[in-house]
């Protein structure tokens, strides 16, 4: 097998175990879920060298995402093709996370002093004007705003914890900035 029938001859196989699978064969399933983590641990290694010990962790939520996803796909379509779409947006998400984690764990240089030799006074009051800005919006725009842009949630998240739509989260977002700085060029 050379390196142009290996993509066709893993698609095939995968799609043979998978609809196989959908239509009750559970050893099917089984053997498409066996050889789907193989093919993912490689798709992940090469993008995650440098983080291998995650590699592992972000393969079994693919994997679960496949499972709760099978209804979505369409079997005149490639299968690696869907797969993989999906396996890039749980790496992406993933990544989002651990970029946001690395950020608040990162450890502080030499000249940490500077960093509070402002008073803390200053932060307070700065915050303070912000809640009482977010205040006055209405919740479509205060809570996107609250969630991705300041607790750094990803909007699919906020989506999930509000109730409301993606769309409708960076709509509010994007309306929400644009009354708050009409509020604040007013304040000026």
């Amino acid at each position: 097998m050379n390196d142009r029938t290996a993509p066709l001859a893993t698609e095939q196989h995968l799609r043979t175990l998978f609809l196989a699978g959908m239509d009750g064969d559970a050893q099917a399933y089984r053997s498409f879920l066996q050889a789907l983590g193989g093919v993912l641990r490689a798709f992940l290694r090469k993008r995650l060298h440098d983080k291998p010990h995650d590699v592992e962790d972000l393969v079994q939520e693919i994997l679960i995402a496949v499972h709760n996803g099978r209804h979505t796909y369409l079997p005149e379509q490639p299968l690696t093709a869907w797969m993989y779409a999906i396996a890039r947006y749980k790496m992406a998400d993933f990544l989002r996370s651990r970029y946001r984690h690395e950020a608040w764990t990162e450890p502080l240089d030499e000249d940490a002093h500077d960093l509070f030799a402002a008073s803390d006074d200053e932060a307070s009051h700065a915050r303070r004007d912000v809640d009482q800005l977010l205040a006055q919006l209405p919740d479509r725009h205060r809570l996107p705003i609250l969630h991705v842009k300041l607790q750094g949630l990803s909007v699919a998240e906020t989506a999930q914890l509000t109730g409301l739509s993606e769309s409708a989260i960076k709509v509010g977002i994007h309306r929400g900035l644009k009354a708050l700085a009409l509020m604040i060029r007013g304040m000026t």
